[in-house]
């Protein structure tokens, strides 16, 4: 009997009250996997343009944010705009609406 046809099997024996349940972790199973694979194929780009670009002298690497760069600027507002900046993002916003297709409008 072949891996699927087991897997028929016991979907079939499941009680109705666990397919749902059943459901969700094959669809988990399939995202993990789908994820894993999008990973390796990152890794197979980035090693392949390595070799491409292995003339050049330095290689980027990427890190992520921290956050901490933008605290160093946090309080320290320069000019002497900042009341009339204000009253501008006040007079400009919208509020949100929850209950239309596009709350943005």
């Amino acid at each position: 009997m072949t891996t699927k046809e087991l897997l028929i099997q016991e979907i079939e024996t499941l009680p109705p009250e666990l397919f749902a349940e059943a459901l969700n972790l094959i669809r988990g199973i399939k995202t993990s996997y789908t994820e894993k694979e999008f990973k390796i194929a990152q890794q197979e780009a980035v090693s392949s343009s390595d070799s491409i670009d292995s003339g050049n002298e330095e290689q980027l690497t990427y890190r992520a944010a921290s956050g901490r760069s933008i605290l160093r600027h946090a309080g320290t507002w320069q000019g002497d705009d900042f009341e009339e900046c204000l009253q501008s993002v006040y007079a400009t916003r919208g509020k949100a609406k929850f209950d239309e297709e596009n709350p943005f409008e």
